[in-house]
């Protein structure tokens, strides 16, 4: 069982594939404090969908790569995705005490994971803080309603703090810092696209500097 004093990994959040018993030895925060620039793609693909407010705390950092592609429903996924990320986040820390992001970005299995791996965070008594890189953001469509999305992950700047005492629980850098991530999207009635499985591989070569 994990405790307020134990890092925790977010490749396990939302991860169908994670252990949370295992790796606990490197902890993230990942998200900025303000609504992501990218996500107006994504909006224009979603007309009429009212997408929840993320408001997530100033000592985290997030960072998005390769944002603009050229193809407007190729950054609709791709902003849709940080946007997940984002949520992630945010009921983790307390922003988003009813979820409401969570649900709003995730689905099926996916959402179950997530849900899963925020509840162990609060068993802790612990939250995020830090920064995180995601790059190498790779979209596959499938077809008008289905995508695929491949990315890495840097994690080596994020931590996880102890709610009541502020500690920060610092690790070193090392291999299992680098986190590859194989997602699937699957677009909803409304037009946003939902993360509905999520495969993390933590130490993956590929994304290794």
């Amino acid at each position: 069982m994990l405790t307020a004093t134990a890092a925790l990994t977010l490749s396990a959040c939302g991860s169908e594939d994670d252990n949370p018993s295992q790796g606990e030895d490197k902890a993230v925060g990942t998200t900025d404090t303000g609504r992501l620039k990218s996500a107006s793609p994504a909006e224009s693909a979603a007309t009429g969908a009212d997408r929840p407010d993320i408001e997530l705390p100033a000592d985290l950092k997030l960072t998005f790569e390769g944002a603009a592609t050229g193809d407007p429903v190729k950054e609709a996924v791709l902003a849709d995705s940080a946007e997940r990320m984002r949520a992630v986040d945010a009921a983790i820390t307390g922003t988003d005490p009813e979820k409401k992001a969570l649900a709003f970005y995730n689905t099926g299995k996916a959402l179950k994971a997530a849900q899963d791996w925020v509840t162990q965070f609060e068993r802790a008594g612990a939250t995020l803080t830090g920064e995180a890189r995601y790059y190498d953001r790779e979209v596959t469509l499938r077809d008008e309603n289905s995508a695929a999305l491949v990315f890495c992950a840097d994690e080596s700047k994020g931590f996880s703090k102890d709610k009541k005492t502020g500690e920060i629980h610092k690790t070193p850098v090392t291999a299992n810092s680098y986190v590859l991530y194989d997602t699937t999207l699957d677009m909803n009635d409304e037009g946003i696209w939902q993360t509905s499985q999520i495969i993390s591989t933590r130490g993956a070569t590929e994304c290794r500097p």
